[in-house]
């Protein structure tokens, strides 16, 4: 990246305009904004959710702990390849490819491996609990999120992987999961939606 970011304040985007990985330049107000930075929230906030983690855990060198720590930093730069995706809009032209089925399959193999310890759910659980197992839930909605807006980017563009689509449509699976393996970790219990 050499001198690339050697100065942070540039005052081109003054003018309401943000320059774009290939040069061009849109609108801050433009969808492709908004869901960089839907994308951008959720790598932060699954950022903040290792952390707590590791912090109510208060042992790095769990086996939990590292295998979490080793799954999020997976997660967290295949969101930041996302976020270039998102930025290229001609990525396919030049053969970026930020996702790839593989990638896809992996998400579906921890959600597998995690899934298969835990009872079966015979009732919707509240986004409720420990501190951690409640960041676990907030990082699925904003994956949620995520997804609904690279749905309507990709409808209106349609310069979006498929691959990229189906991997945060995973990704919020796999956050359920990981809520429910927390909220056990934790040694407490789900929250059960009273009906």
């Amino acid at each position: 990246m050499g001198n690339r970011l050697s100065k942070i304040y540039t005052r081109i985007g003054d003018d309401g305009t943000t320059g774009m990985a290939d040069g061009s330049r849109l609108t801050k107000s433009d969808l492709r904004f908004d869901t960089m930075g839907v994308v951008d929230n959720l790598n932060a906030q699954i950022g903040l959710l290792q952390a707590v983690v590791n912090r109510q855990n208060n042992a790095k060198s769990d086996d939990f702990c590292q295998k979490i720590n080793a799954q999020i930093s997976q997660i967290q730069h295949k969101l930041f390849n996302i976020g270039g995706e998102i930025a290229l809009p001609n990525h396919a032209e030049i053969g970026y490819v930020a996702i790839n089925s593989d990638d896809v399959v992996t998400l579906e193999n921890w959600i597998d491996d995690y899934n298969q310890n835990l009872p079966y759910l015979k009732e919707f659980i509240l986004p409720a609990g420990s501190e951690a197992t409640c960041q676990a839930h907030i990082t699925r909605c904003l994956a949620r999120d995520s997804e609904r807006l690279l749905i309507k980017l990709n409808e209106r563009d349609n310069n979006i992987n498929q691959s990229t689509r189906q991997y945060i449509n995973r990704l919020s699976d796999f956050l359920f999961v990981l809520a429910r393996v927390i909220a056990r970790l934790d040694g407490g219990t789900e929250v059960i939606w009273q009906k």
